[in-house]
């Protein structure tokens, strides 16, 4: 009779894989994940370094992507415009979020990879170009942040090539 339960649970439970034997009457129980990968940035998510920086050439390069360490804010989930610090070569620089996976507001563009452009202490980027599209939304965030953090972050702006 519990045989006969077990073996109906099997059948109805989606999220779990249960083992039956027979000749002992024992169950066992293997869980499996059925959520889905998060796609947030988070402490220790990869990034993609969208500049033409050397450093973040060369780390793309060689299959190693930027980690985030820290995200510069009180939520502690990365949004398009905020700063984060990630560890790229052995290194720790700071960086931008251009472009994201996660769901968006409404009228935001929602990126196929987690985009970072590097910039340095003060708010200018390593590189001299952005190979991809940022969003439009990003220059009035940017310009907010730069009167209120003091940081010049407007030349990320000027070195990007297209907008979305």
């Amino acid at each position: 009779m519990a045989l006969q339960i077990l073996r109906r649970l099997t059948s109805t439970l989606p999220m779990t894989n249960i083992t039956v034997s027979a000749t002992t009457n024992t169950c066992q129980q293997h869980l499996l994940h059925t959520t889905t990968a998060c796609c947030e940035i988070r402490k220790l998510a990869r990034l993609r370094v969208v500049d033409n920086s050397e450093l973040g050439k060369r780390a793309m390069a060689e299959g190693r992507p930027p980690r985030c360490i820290h995200v510069y804010n009180k939520r502690g989930v990365g949004y398009i415009g905020d700063k984060v610090l990630v560890a790229i070569k052995g290194q720790k620089k700071k960086g931008i979020l251009v472009g994201l996976k996660q769901n968006q507001k409404p009228k935001q563009p929602k990126f196929d990879s987690n985009n970072l452009v590097l910039i340095d202490d003060n708010g200018t980027p390593l590189g001299t170009r952005i190979h991809v599209p940022i969003p439009t939304v990003l220059r009035t965030i940017l310009k907010e942040k730069t009167v209120a953090k003091g940081a010049d972050y407007t030349k990320v702006l000027a070195i990007a090539s297209r907008y979305v």
